[in-house]
């Protein structure tokens, strides 16, 4: 974004009314906006807070493709970014811009940085955050892995499968937990035991509404209650009677993938390559010369699915 003549004209006078505006827009949709100003500025249907206390480091910018990097401090407070939402991990990943405007005229500004939130910590009743350019999402692996088990997430654009199919997600309140890993729930019917076992644990309402985690156990208990364990704590206190939504674990195996959800089709795996032990391998008489590895390609049966069209349920 260039800057407008205007605003060129006015930052060439000798006296400027400049400030600094950061807007963080959170994954969730949730919006903030802040700056060094002494009062609130409203530009674009936003009100840029200026009693967050924000303040930035020096931005580092370069030619070609080497990361734009800054920080940004500020004050915690419950009006504005709280400990408890940094806890529970909801700027993680959060975009920022940060514009130099001018506060009598925002029409009059200048983008001066885009990017996300890197490493956010929390220190002296304030926290400290890292901002990363655009130029950062390049540092990440690009294109498809040649691998054994399947490489889409359940439920994303290459894997397709509904996850609102019936047998596939149910949504219920929570009974009792215990340190936001693991939740009781009451008894869960017709599903299976393990059926959301690598699957997704979604609050609905409450104080962790919005956040996400990882079930690493699906067990049966005494009168059919359920209990969940993720794989990490959620970061944020949940209460009887929260409304949650459990949906179906995928370990990414072919059979699995054929099996419980009937999506072969759209499997992004490569089960048939060879392993590395084949590279030194010999034919053997009466044994299997395929480059498998003997395991099993799934941990159930057709009919142990009750929800599997296959088999007519």
């Amino acid at each position: 974004m260039s800057v407008s003549n205007e605003f060129q004209a006015h930052l060439g006078e000798g006296v400027t009314t400049v400030a600094r505006l950061w807007k963080v827009t959170r994954r969730d949709g949730v919006v903030y906006g802040f700056t060094d100003h002494d009062l609130d500025v409203q530009m674009d249907g936003i009100a840029y807070k200026a009693d967050t206390g924000m303040t930035a480091h020096a931005l580092s910018q370069t030619t070609g493709l080497s990361v734009d990097n800054t920080e940004a401090l500020g004050v915690l407070s419950t009006d504005a970014i709280s400990e408890e939402d940094i806890r529970a991990g909801r700027y993680d990943g959060a975009e920022v811009e940060a514009w130099l405007v001018n506060w009598r005229d925002v029409s009059q500004r200048y983008l001066r940085f885009r990017g996300k939130v890197g490493e956010l910590a929390r220190e002296a009743g304030g926290f400290r955050a890292e901002l990363n350019g655009l130029s950062e999402a390049m540092n990440q692996p690009q294109g498809r892995s040649y691998q054994s088990p399947c490489s889409a997430v359940l439920g994303d654009g290459k894997c397709r499968f509904d996850m609102n199919q019936t047998g596939y997600s149910v949504e219920l309140d929570l009974v009792s937990n215990d340190e936001e890993t693991v939740f009781l729930f009451a008894d869960l019917g017709t599903y299976p035991k393990n059926w959301f076992v690598r699957g997704r644990f979604k609050v609905l309402t409450g104080a962790a509404q919005g956040l996400n985690g990882l079930i690493k156990n699906d067990t049966k208990g005494e009168n059919g209650a359920r209990t969940i364990e993720l794989w990490e704590a959620l970061r944020a206190e949940m209460q009887p009677g929260d409304r949650v939504r459990l949906e179906a674990g995928c370990d990414k195996l072919p059979g699995t993938c054929r099996k419980k959800f009937n999506n072969f089709l759209n499997f992004r795996g490569f089960p048939d390559i060879p392993g590395e032990d084949w590279l030194m391998a010999y034919p053997i008489p009466a044994e299997r010369n395929d480059g498998g590895d003997g395991r099993e390609t799934g941990e159930m049966g057709e009919d142990d699915n009750p929800f599997n069209p296959i088999v007519g349920v």
